[in-house]
């Protein structure tokens, strides 16, 4: 097999750089240990958060013994890491999807088996990605932060790094049956999945700012928008002022935006009632969604301190996830006080918040209600399940940019986030990336004085849908699907 560190798409690497790629991948080996000639016992155990509700069987590397077998025709693997919220999600969306298809989803994190040099290696990257984040409040750190998000990450030296470390990554494949299809909604799990011989893998690129960071060469790589898919196709600026060797028209494909099938079927009946509530006057329903990195608590304080009135007059009212992270509506409660006679909370019962969630679509909700979920599955997707009654979601253009529900962007983390709120505008279903909290605020009132922008994205909305726009995991699947069917 072809050094994939060495060369990238035609593209070769220095030998300066293909060496540090080497020393990269000895620097872990020397923390972590090298697990390659491991074999781990692996099998499917029904996930018991979202096993009912999207399908799906955890593939688990452990002792015991497995649920079911692996199902060489109907099963698909969605591999992906515990970073955030944004993977889960996307992955979330691929086994909705795959559901709805007649497909069985195999959910493998590659954060989730602490045994493996595999999963120590990715925590300790999470744990230096949090930190940067949790840091980028500072504007002096803000200024690497912003420059590592969009150039540093940009690199085909970067990507040579992460091929080389990857190879470690790959033993957690051994036992899986090659024929199976992997989904990777990370690059690692993608990478990882090409190391181990895995034959049909498809790597469902999150970002809309080309960079070399998300290569896996040796899978078919799917993009969300038409720039990411310029910018991919020709390599664009990856290689610092040099005219990159472009991907094989093969090795990308542009599909539209990963959504879960349960959401993308409901968009008309979902934007048309946001409309009947503000056409009957009904509070104005914001959704806020906060990490757990803290970079942006004083912005959504501000935003409830400024609803607050409106609250308390029934014109406004508040969903409020903060998702694994108690500490943050602990922190809320104590810089407002006022919140906490105009709060309910639903905390770890996430069958009581989805009852919730579905009662909402219909019947009338007031005040403020807080939504906090210790299991990560369960943080994650309530925040979908919230997101159909919602009229409005307020959070930074990452992930949750591409979802079919009108959107006000708060400061992002990271550039590259930023083309997110450049899309969304663009396909008129989110605003203008608000730099600063006086601008978020002027966003929050013209969401509750203005009938005609909420409208305006709603219409937008329906219109992408007929259009395809939101399709894309369903094509993401059939992508998968089709490179093991018709070989």
């Amino acid at each position: 097999m072809k050094d994939k560190s060495k060369i990238i798409f035609g593209n070769v690497i220095s030998d300066k750089d293909y060496n540090k790629a080497v020393k990269s991948k000895n620097k872990y080996i020397k923390k972590y240990g090298d697990d390659s000639e491991v074999s781990y016992n692996t099998f499917l155990r029904k996930n018991d958060r979202i096993g009912d509700s999207l399908g799906v069987y955890d593939v688990v590397l452990d002792e015991g013994q497995g649920d079911v077998d692996f199902d060489i025709e109907k099963g698909i693997i969605v591999g992906n890491i515990r970073m955030g919220f944004g993977h889960y999600r996307i992955s979330m969306a691929m086994a909705s999807a795959a559901k709805s298809m007649g497909y069985t989803p195999y959910w493998m994190d590659l954060n989730g088996y602490p045994q493996t040099t595999c999963t120590k290696i990715i925590s300790a990257q999470n744990d230096l990605y949090s930190l940067g984040s949790r840091l980028s409040k500072n504007p002096l750190f803000n200024k690497f932060w912003e420059w590592m998000n969009y150039e540093g990450f940009r690199a085909l030296s970067y990507n040579s790094s992460d091929q080389k470390n990857a190879e470690l990554m790959a033993t957690v494949y051994k036992n899986v049956p090659k024929d199976i299809p992997v989904i990777g909604t990370h690059v690692w799990p993608a990478q990882a999945a090409i190391h181990a011989g895995m034959k049909y893998v498809v790597n469902a690129i999150p970002d809309n700012w080309p960079m070399a960071l998300h290569f896996a060469e040796g899978s078919v790589h799917t993009v969300q928008c038409k720039n990411a898919y310029m910018g991919y196709r020709i390599l664009n600026g990856m290689n610092k002022d040099q005219v990159c060797e472009p991907m094989p028209d093969d090795d990308l494909v542009y599909t539209g935006h990963y959504i879960d099938h349960e959401l993308v079927e409901n968009i008309e009946d979902d934007c048309d009632g946001r409309m009947a509530r503000k056409k009957a006057g009904k509070p104005m329903r914001f959704l806020l969604t906060i990490g757990g990195a803290g970079a942006q608590r004083e912005i959504f304080e501000a935003i409830i301190k400024h609803l607050i009135p409106s609250i308390k007059a029934g014109k406004a009212s508040l969903y409020i996830n903060v998702g694994d992270y108690k500490g943050v509506w602990e922190y809320l409660l104590q810089q407002i006080p006022e919140m906490s006679s105009l709060s309910t909370e639903h905390f770890d019962k996430f069958e009581e918040s989805s009852v919730f969630a579905e009662q909402a679509l219909t019947g009338e909700v007031a005040g403020i209600h807080g939504f906090y979920h210790e299991n990560i599955f369960e943080a994650v997707y309530i925040t979908n399940l919230l997101m159909r009654s919602a009229d409005v979601l307020v959070t930074k253009p990452s992930e949750l940019a591409f979802y079919p529900v009108p959107k006000l962007f708060i400061p992002r983390v990271g550039k590259h986030e930023m083309w997110g709120a450049i899309h969304s505008a663009e396909m008129g279903d989110g605003t203008l990336e608000c730099r600063d909290i006086p601008h978020v605020l002027q966003m929050v009132d013209m969401f509750m004085k203005n009938d005609k922008l909420l409208g305006e994205m709603c219409d937008s909305i329906k219109k992408n849908k007929i259009n395809g726009l939101y399709d894309g995991a369903y094509k993401v699947v059939e992508i998968a699907m089709g490179l093991k069917n018709n070989r």
